[in-house]
Formats: structure tokens, C-alpha cells, sequence
């Protein structure tokens, strides 16, 4: 990979890392299916001028609903209800590395494809290492945060899965009916469960209307055109192994934003969950070569 590449991918893996103490910062200003809502309809009203509301052709219709669910509500709302429920940043960035083996397990079950015995074994690894920090005595009272966390990761390996299906689709118009559709059901949740919105943006703070313009432009956009930029010069195998460094930059970012730092079984846990979703990442390079 070119330097100005690797510096690329390097600067977007910061971006995601950053995703998770930043959202923390406004979950303790704003509820999580508002945050969500907001953060679609930020990414929404940026490919407004790109899409002008084109229609994807008709057998992608429901591929691109599906796909809006899953990454568009239910991975970001779980993200910021898992960063809500928890008082430790760091435990949920190592989860988000579960979408790795939920996609393995996806794949099997929908599109028949083959795991080797050494994905297995990392596949067991990884979510051995979740089960350590989740029984970590600092964490241990955090659970639900863990739960979230899961399912967060579940969603966004099944909205991976989906995106398959909706290559021939143009980047703006993707983004611009995913983040739509998605708005929909978020603020009407977010309605009956967090109150009026007009009532929460009227008392929020100006700290969490950056956050909400760091997730949906600096982490969405910039993030996401950053990796689209770098898949027209290199193989998907090549670039996914630099996923394994958002989690890394993610946890330094949380030690300089709270502090906050590992413990001995969060430290073991990570390396487990982190050295084996890096593991799954080498192993399909190189069946991607063969």
C-alpha cells in the first residue's frame, strides 16, 4: 500500500475509533434513538444534493430497506443505548469488533459459504474474550451495556451482509435511502420513548450538536468515503485488516477523553476478541488470493 494510502486508511480508522467516547459525550446529553435519528438525518441532508431522491431499481427495493434497518436503525440506535447503559467506553469498542464473527455466521447460514476449522477456533476466541469482560468485576454490573453492544454488532455484520446484494447501486444513492428510511422509525421511537424532540433539542447542550455533527459527517461521510476511495486502488482483503486498528485508537482516544483505563481482564479480553477478528481478516486475504 502507497504511504498516502496507508495514511489514508490509518486517519479513517482514528475517525472510528473516535465514534465511541465522542457518542459517549452525547448520550450524557441526549437519548440514544434521538442521537440516532439525528445523526441519519445529518448524513441524510448531506447526499440530499447528490441523490435527489433517484429510485434503485426495483428488485433492490427491499435488499435497500433491509439494509437501512439494520445499519441505518438498529446499529446505530443499540450503539448509543450500549454507550448509555455503561460507565467504560473501552469494553464496547472491543465488542464492536463482534460484527466480524456474526458476519462469518451470517454467510454460513444465508449464503452457504464454507468456515474453516481455525475460523471456528476464532470465532470461539473472540466471543470467549466478550465473556471475559463482561465478567470483569468493574464491568460486571454493566451487562445490558454488553447485550446492546452484541446486538449492535449483530446488525451491522447483517447490514455488511446486505450491502453485497446493493454494489451496482450509486454510493449517494444508497447512503441517501438508507439514512431516509431509517430517520422514520427512529424519531417516531424516539417520540413515544425519549419525549418531544423539539422539547430535547430545545435544552440541549451545544456540545452534543458537535457530537452529533462529528458522528454523521466526520465518522459517516468522511470515514465511509475514505474506505470507498481506498477499495477503487485495493482488494477488500487487503484493506480490512486495518479494521482491527480502530479499536486501538478507539481506547487511547477514551484514556485521553476519561481516563479511562484497562483493567487486567478487559487488557486479556480485547487481545482475544481483537487478535482473532485480525486473524479472520488474514485468513481471507489469503483465500482471497488463492
Amino acid at each position: 500500500m502507497q504511504s498516502k494510502h496507508l495514511a489514508l486508511v490509518l486517519l479513517v480508522m482514528v475517525l472510528y475509533g473516535s465514534a465511541y467516547p465522542v457518542g459517549k459525550i452525547g448520550t450524557l446529553d441526549a437519548p440514544p434513538l434521538f442521537l440516532s435519528s439525528m445523526r441519519v438525518l445529518c448524513v441524510f441532508l448531506f447526499f440530499l444534493p447528490f441523490f435527489k431522491f433517484r429510485l434503485p431499481p426495483k428488485k433492490l427495493v427491499l435488499p435497500l430497506m433491509g439494509f437501512a434497518g439494520s445499519m441505518g436503525v438498529c446499529t446505530y440506535a443499540f450503539m448509543y443505548y450500549a454507550l448509555s447503559f455503561t460507565s467504560l467506553v473501552a469494553p464496547i469498542i472491543i465488542g464492536a469488533q463482534l460484527a466480524i464473527p456474526f458476519g462469518l455466521i451470517l454467510s454460513l447460514i444465508f449464503l452457504k459459504e464454507k468456515i474453516s476449522l481455525f475460523k471456528w477456533v476464532l470465532i470461539f476466541l473472540s466471543f470467549s474474550g466478550i465473556v471475559i469482560i463482561a465478567y470483569d468485576p468493574s464491568f460486571i454490573d454493566e451487562k445490558l451495556a454488553i447485550i446492546f453492544c452484541i446486538l449492535m454488532s449483530f446488525f451491522y455484520a447483517m447490514a455488511n451482509m446486505m450491502a453485497r446484494h446493493l454494489k451496482e447501486i450509486d454510493t449517494s444513492v444508497l447512503n441517501g435511502w438508507c439514512n431516509f428510511i431509517a430517520f422514520f422509525p427512529l424519531i417516531i421511537a424516539s417520540y413515544f420513548i425519549d419525549g418531544n424532540p423539539i422539547n430535547i433539542i430545545s435544552s440541549l447542550e451545544s456540545s452534543t450538536f458537535i457530537v452529533i455533527l462529528h458522528a454523521s459527517l466526520i465518522v459517516s461521510v468522511i470515514g465511509h468515503a475514505g474506505m470507498f476511495y481506498l477499495y477503487r486502488f485495493y482488494p477488500v482483503a487487503t484493506v480490512l485488516p486495518f479494521y482491527s486498528l480502530f479499536p486501538i485508537f478507539g481506547i487511547i482516544l477514551t484514556f485521553l477523553m476519561f481516563k479511562e483505563v484497562l483493567t487486567v481482564q478487559q487488557f486479556i479480553g480485547g487481545i482475544m476478541v481483537i487478535g482473532s477478528v485480525y486473524l479472520i481478516h488474514k485468513e481471507n486475504k489469503k483465500e482471497a488470493i488463492i
